[in-house]
């Protein structure tokens, strides 16, 4: 007699995939791909700003606040300096905010998050107590109250995104990790006489890959978001041109009194961009590791059309 069950997935589909598996799967999503596509253009024309800036950063090219024509694409500021280039040098630093920034608070939160899930007992408590108290106070008021006590520079303002931004991450590794080390697989190598910082390294934190990879890109955009804001507010670097600055320094000379809109437009559009895909690429991978979100789409009568779903032959099989 033959058993069939339609009322769960399979086994083979709750697995999930491995680390490239689930990014190839993530990327065949169309969202992802525009998403890539932002990022990946932003990135490029950034870095290379060097060889595309069409004027000199330091030096008058235009009139004051004169409009978007074809010699100046995006217009110029008050003091005649061209806002294309402007906008391109300033992605370096914003990307540069947005990545070190992310890469502090990933790699914080992604330790703590293995540390508190895996061990477990006093060692979680102590650890999910210190995260509960950086949620609970205002991420925006304390970066400003840390980057006013520290300066106003860009490695400053790195650090103070970076330490602030790791708690969601903790919290997400922790709950993931306490349902990793619970695994069969786990369980043997455990019971084989492996150590914990081998199972930690070869069989929790491969698993964690595209996790991590997800909340590295969200992390980037929240990060240039935030840069973007203490620019605003005058605590980041005021010698170094961000995205936040090009719109700081036009607002604080009456860009929008004058209707030179071009003067703040077109950094804000940028920020906006790298957020947007980012958010898409983070999304679609979110997507892909979870197989409730990837396949409860399908009906129990589809369940039979997967490979995986076959028939099982009983005992009379």
């Amino acid at each position: 007699m033959n058993e069939m069950t339609t009322s769960q997935p399979p086994a083979e589909v709750q697995a999930g995939y491995g680390f490239w598996a689930t990014m190839a799967e993530a990327f065949r999503e169309p969202g992802a791909m525009v998403g890539l596509t932002i990022v990946a253009f932003i990135t490029i024309i950034t870095l290379a700003s060097g060889f595309l800036e069409p004027y000199p950063l330091r030096e008058a090219s235009c009139p004051v606040f004169a409009p978007p024509s074809l010699h100046h694409w995006f217009g110029c500021d008050d003091g005649g300096i061209d806002v294309f280039s402007l906008v391109l040098h300033g992605g370096r630093i914003s990307l540069l905010v947005g990545t070190c920034s992310a890469v502090i608070a990933i790699g914080l939160g992604g330790a703590i998050g293995i540390v508190s899930g895996y061990f477990g007992g006093w060692t979680d408590v102590i650890l999910m107590r210190i995260t509960d108290y950086f949620l609970v106070v205002p991420q925006i008021p304390l970066m400003i109250v840390i980057a006013a006590v520290w300066g106003a520079s860009i490695s400053h303002v790195i650090l103070t995104i970076g330490i602030l931004m790791w708690t969601s991450t903790a919290r997400l590794v922790r709950s993931q990790v306490m349902s990793l080390k619970e695994r069969s697989y786990v369980r043997r190598v455990e019971s084989l006489g492996a150590g914990h910082t081998r199972i930690i390294f070869h069989h929790i934190l491969p698993q964690l890959g595209p996790l991590l990879v997800a909340n590295t890109v969200l992390a980037i955009t929240v990060a240039i978001f935030n840069e973007t804001a203490l620019s605003f507010l005058g605590l980041s670097d005021p010698d170094a041109i961000t995205w936040g600055s090009i719109m700081t320094h036009a607002f604080n000379r009456a860009a929008i009194s004058s209707g030179a809109w071009w003067a703040i437009v077109p950094a804000g559009m940028a920020v906006a961009l790298i957020t947007t895909g980012g958010y898409l690429i983070g999304r679609a991978i979110e997507d892909a590791l979870n197989p409730r979100l990837r396949i409860s789409y399908l009906s129990p009568r589809e369940w039979k059309l997967l490979p995986t779903a076959q028939p099982r032959k009983g005992a009379n099989g």
